[in-house]
């Protein structure tokens, strides 16, 4: 998978739009970026679009997202003449667990949310990384106090892949420059209060003066408020593997 010191240090002086090209042929065809439309993704989306990076995007549809959401997933598509490519849970799981603990159950214990997440997020994104190498995430490392210590390459051994964070460190203002420079696309919700977002029903606008992520899973506490995509075994994807 290479050398994590070595990809970092030859990665880190270069822009977005060189990190990611350069990696596109580093490891040609084994590279997929995920994107949730968030700010920080759809910069990442220009730059793999509007430069013809040759970078697969994909999608998890969770089937609670906000229409605003889907808003700014259309839109993406039709500026850059895309098909960015969806992935979906498995509906007999979801059957169950609705039928099994009702349409909400996520507010009523933290293991009810987190198997929410599970059904609706982590496998569907085990689909999206089969068989890929390298995962390019939107992560920053003043979204949350448990990612400031990340590099801008990290071990993935659960899927035995490396994630490459571009954005590890920019500001939020550097990515909406970034945005308003380009004229990207982007979720209006982004303008009412939600720096964060997430599925509908797990993220809330937040105060001023509140942390970054306050809004995501408002009602726990704020040491557990990840859903598991960068997390193993109970600690955010280490450096080295």
């Amino acid at each position: 998978m290479g050398n994590l010191e070595v990809l970092t240090e030859t990665y880190t002086p270069l822009s977005l739009e060189q990190g990611l090209r350069q990696l596109s042929l580093d490891f040609p065809g084994k590279v997929v970026f995920t994107t949730s439309f968030g700010l920080e993704d759809q910069a990442i989306t220009h730059a793999i679009l509007a430069n013809q990076i040759e970078i697969r995007i994909a999608t998890l549809d969770t089937g609670r997202l906000f229409q605003e959401t889907y808003d700014v997933w259309q839109k993406t598509n039709i500026r850059y003449g895309a098909k960015i490519e969806a992935f979906y849970p498995n509906e007999k799981e979801i059957q169950h667990f609705v039928e099994g603990n009702g349409p909400n159950a996520f507010y009523d214990s933290q293991d009810l949310r987190k198997e929410c997440c599970r059904i609706r997020k982590l496998v569907p994104l085990d689909a999206i990384l089969k068989d890929t190498e390298v995962w390019v995430t939107g992560l920053r490392k003043d979204q949350s106090g448990f990612r400031t210590e990340m590099s801008i390459f990290e071990s993935d051994p659960q899927r035995n892949l490396i994630k490459y964070q571009p954005l590890l460190l920019w500001s939020f203002e550097d990515t909406w420059k970034y945005i308003r420079e380009h004229n990207v696309p982007y979720n209006i919700l982004h303008d009412k209060g939600y720096p964060s977002i997430g599925c509908a029903p797990c993220t809330r606008a937040i105060e001023p003066g509140e942390d970054f992520r306050a809004g995501r899973w408002w009602w726990e506490q704020e040491s557990k408020k990840e859903c598991g995509l960068h997390w193993v075994d109970g600690k955010l994807t280490p450096k080295k593997g």
